[in-house]
């Protein structure tokens, strides 16, 4: 099984969708399916969480806890549109918790956030440990992880590959915060280094990359381990 986050803002964009792509991405994953593949998909809140969160924000502040359970739900939102999607090839609940694993003939399983302090990342990590997985294919709005942030650096440089030790240190923050936009959230790095887990980042808008990452061929973006 292969076990793939999906950024909320490969779903809904801008809170709009990318119909195109949606139908392009359907097809290439059936196209799997139907050559034996299974998957389970992690699904991120992306820019709709953030927009909530900042609602919610703005109108009388609110706690951590808060904040995260309304990105959970922001989360299932984008999780159950990506089921109906699938449609029959989908198992027909949306899972939260990583800890039990589905007993399920669908090829598709499909994932939301879970609870407070837990981010979709952390989620896929815990999954690949229930499933016995030893990687996770990670896909998000950005084609590499930058050595600095690209959007405030020109000289940002796009990395290839980076150690989890290398990666935790010098490229992402120490702690988790709701809505951090981060490459790979903390938590979730610390418990992949510990499992000893490969994560690819790639565009999940090229699908030829997407293509060539399910195939286990060489692919534009970043692996972490």
């Amino acid at each position: 099984m292969k076990i793939v986050g999906i950024g909320g803002s490969l779903i809904a964009p801008n809170g709009g969708f990318n119909i195109e792509f949606l139908q392009k991405f359907k097809d290439l994953v059936i196209q799997e399916v139907e050559q034996g593949s299974t998957f389970l998909f992690i699904i991120g809140g992306g820019v709709t969480a953030r927009k909530y969160q900042q609602g919610l924000k703005d109108v009388n502040g609110c706690s951590d806890e808060d904040l995260d359970w309304m990105g959970i739900h922001a989360t299932k939102l984008n999780a159950q549109f990506v089921k109906i999607m699938f449609g029959e090839y989908a198992h027909d609940e949306i899972i939260s918790s990583p800890k039990n694993k589905v007993d399920t003939d669908k090829p598709i399983i499909v994932a939301s956030g879970w609870k407070p302090g837990w981010s979709t990342d952390n989620v896929a990590v815990l999954m690949a440990e229930t499933y016995g997985a030893d990687e996770i294919i990670n896909l998000s709005n950005i084609e590499h992880v930058y050595d600095k942030d690209p959007s405030q650096y020109d000289d940002a440089k796009p990395i290839d590959s980076i150690s989890w030790s290398k990666f935790r240190e010098e490229i992402i923050d120490s702690k988790w915060r709701p809505g951090t936009n981060s490459p790979f959230d903390p938590v979730a790095s610390k418990k992949a280094q510990d499992m000893n887990l490969e994560v690819s980042i790639l565009d999940g808008t090229n699908l030829k990359e997407v293509k060539n990452v399910l195939k286990g061929r060489e692919f534009v973006g970043t692996v972490i381990s």
